[in-house]
């Protein structure tokens, strides 16, 4: 017989150490050769991201040994960090790579007896300097790739172009041997994308006050003989149509993705026509997503004039798309979520995905049998699956009868069950973003949780992506109102059907979500309490305190501040100090410069003489997202420990967090 506990107090094999280490995910997949590469979290090892080789007999090694971090800063999010070719008649393989202490290019040959070569000036060199997406030119020795370049003391104080780096590292120690590809009219751009023939280039572009998903623009040029270009001019997008991907199909074609008729679709302009025109309309599904990284990959053409496509609403999955008559068939397999990050190599596929029983991994596709497998990173630890969580999808209505769509995680634990007078406590996570969403995936944070018996639920309020241009844009000028609402109508909706107890309702987020997580405690009385995650708290001064990327998003979010100044300081949680009565953890990384610490440090002086119980932790060395163990572990063990006092349950096994008033 099952012994029987109370919510909170079941014991789990899933500790906070088992939890950290499955943080991150493998990114920017890449063919190198007949070798599958790809960046990969390395959280007990400072964080950093390390670079990963499949050999073609099955072995994975490291490419760079550590400290090597293989990570761009471009736009603070960052991007394709890496790429990679085969040289010689041995095929020898060669890479060049951003490292992320320094933000120079390296060239380095990993089968070679040498140490990486550095490619770009060190950043006091002309500015600082920073690099990403890149391509190395098959035939002219130069990478191509985004150039981010200060030229002042403030974040506003950026150009960015597409330029051409010699790959003999001539220009370490000389900025004028690079060339600029583009002038800087553009605010944003992404790394150049190579026709088949090598006569045009293809780049995505846009500007303030416009973010990717709002608008974006599909630029082309002719390449010359010595390398430049010329008749650089959009061909597709604009101002009111986002394009998130661009690349060149094996017949010349110019693929892209654009939300113009509504969803991401995938768009085809033939050579010779100047008009696209859409390969797979009328699915009511998205083909792309959000460009908060430089190079996401949401398609990848393939040799035979198939296209590989990362599809779905919500979820999504890994399809062959034939553009002549719009049938995709998908891959097979148990995955729910595809990264937007693909590679193709003659009938093979690779991506990275994951589902409710496993963490994110290498996949293959075989377009020719059909088949797919796991070849890489895949978690291998001590974790019973008995012990992960049991996602329901869940749709709610909110005010106004509009959808929201959730993932429900109920307390779980083979070892335990509650008593039947007793309902669960639970903590609604607000994703950050905001324009992004949260994947049905095998998340062992939220397992830490659902296994101690605290049930969680992930909320794709309206803002979100995955479900269309019309559900995006429910958040343009409500953030604050639409976000705060849909959140608590999925948890008064738990606790009216009797999933939840409405006494303990708890609420966690971070960045923008921590932002919704601090609006919510102040706007509604739903919660018990709340963890706050590197958030945004105060708007007067997030222009000039944040960085470039993101410092004109509050015009979408919340509205121009010159047309409505009062509803920014109505709508910050700094401002409505006063109407925040439960108690609260905010954990803030000191090396974060896009959700400062000056905003928790303001918020908490707001906050004294209250008498509002909280507690607040500082990370040194931690950026925007928690990517070390130890502060993960740190992090995960105080908000178990703010939730079992707010709700009152007893555990020996976790110490008191500090709660000062």
């Amino acid at each position: 017989m099952v012994p029987t506990g109370a919510y909170g107090t079941w014991p789990s094999p899933i500790d906070a150490r088992i939890a950290a280490a499955h943080g991150g995910r493998p990114e920017y997949v890449g063919v190198v050769g007949d070798e599958v590469w790809w960046t990969e979290p390395r959280p007990a090892e400072g964080g950093r991201r390390a670079l990963v080789r499949r050999r073609p007999d099955g072995t994975e090694e490291q490419v760079l040994p550590a400290p090597w971090n293989v990570r761009s800063r471009v736009v603070e999010y960052g991007g394709q960090p890496w790429a990679g070719a085969v040289r010689g008649e041995d095929a020898t393989p060669l890479v060049v790579f951003s490292h992320f202490p320094d933000q120079r290019l390296y060239r380095y040959e990993p089968d070679g007896d040498t140490a990486p070569v550095p490619l770009t000036p060190v950043p006091g060199v002309g500015g600082g300097l920073r690099w990403v997406d890149p391509v190395i030119h098959p035939d002219r020795g130069e990478v191509w790739c985004v150039l981010e370049e200060y030229t002042g003391p403030g974040p506003g104080d950026v150009r960015r172009v597409v330029a051409a780096v010699p790959l003999d590292g001539s220009a370490a120690e000389d900025r004028r041997a690079v060339r600029e590809l583009t002038d800087d009219r553009h605010r944003f751009v992404t790394g150049p994308r190579l026709s088949p023939d090598g006569r045009r280039a293809a780049w995505l572009a846009w500007d303030h006050p416009r973010m990717p998903w709002d608008g974006t623009v599909v630029m082309t040029a002719d390449v010359t003989a010595d390398g430049t270009f010329t008749d650089a001019r959009p061909i597709a997008g604009g101002e009111e149509e986002a394009v998130c991907q661009a690349d060149w199909a094996p017949d010349g074609s110019l693929l892209f993705v654009s939300d113009a008729c509504g969803w991401w679709e995938l768009q085809r302009i033939r050579p010779g026509d100047t008009r696209p025109a859409g390969l797979c309309t009328g699915r009511a599904e998205e083909f792309g997503g959000p460009l908060w990284k430089i190079g996401l990959k949401w398609f990848q053409p393939l040799d035979d004039g198939t296209i590989a496509v990362i599809h779905g609403r919500g979820a999504t999955g890994l399809g062959i798309l034939d553009p002549e008559t719009g049938q995709v068939v998908d891959a097979p397999g148990p995955w729910t979520e595809w990264a937007s990050t693909l590679a193709g190599h003659g009938t093979r596929v690779v991506g990275v995905a994951a589902s409710p029983r496993s963490g994110y991994e290498v996949v293959e596709l075989d377009t020719c049998t059909g088949r797919t497998r796991v070849i890489g990173s895949a978690h291998d630890d001590s974790v019973d699956p008995a012990y992960y969580p049991e996602p329901q999808i869940r749709t709610f209505t909110g005010p106004d009868n509009r959808e929201i769509h959730a993932h429900i995680y109920p307390p779980h634990n083979p070892d335990r069950i509650a008593p039947d007078d007793e309902l669960p406590p639970y903590v609604v996570w607000a994703h950050g973003g905001p324009t992004a969403h949260v994947p049905l995936v095998l998340d062992l944070e939220i397992a830490y949780f659902t296994s101690r018996g605290i049930g969680v639920a992930e909320v794709n309020y309206g803002g979100s992506t995955g479900y269309g241009r019309s559900y995006r844009d429910r958040l343009r000028e409500q953030w604050g109102v639409v976000d705060v609402e849909d959140c608590a109508a999925v948890a008064e909706a738990l606790a009216a059907e009797g999933t939840a107890d409405p006494a303990r309702l708890a609420i966690r987020g971070g960045s923008a979500g921590g932002w919704t997580a601090a609006a919510s405690l102040a706007a509604t009385g739903v919660y018990a309490c709340g963890t706050l995650l590197y958030p945004v708290l105060d708007l007067d001064g997030w222009a000039a305190e944040t960085h470039d990327f993101e410092s004109r998003y509050m015009e979408s979010l919340i509205g121009p501040p010159e047309d409505v100044p009062g509803r920014y300081r109505e709508r910050a949680p700094l401002n409505q100090v006063e109407r925040i009565t439960a108690p609260f953890l905010l954990l803030q990384g000191l090396d974060d410069v896009i959700c400062r610490p000056e905003q928790s440090e303001r918020f908490l002086a707001a906050m004294a003489g209250r008498g509002i119980p909280h507690a607040y932790i500082a990370f040194e060395g931690e950026g925007h997202g928690f990517r070390r163990a130890d502060t993960v572990v740190r992090a995960l063990e105080a908000e178990l420990a703010l939730y079992l006092q707010v709700f009152g349950i007893t555990r020996p096994d976790v110490p008191p967090l500090d709660l000062r008033k």
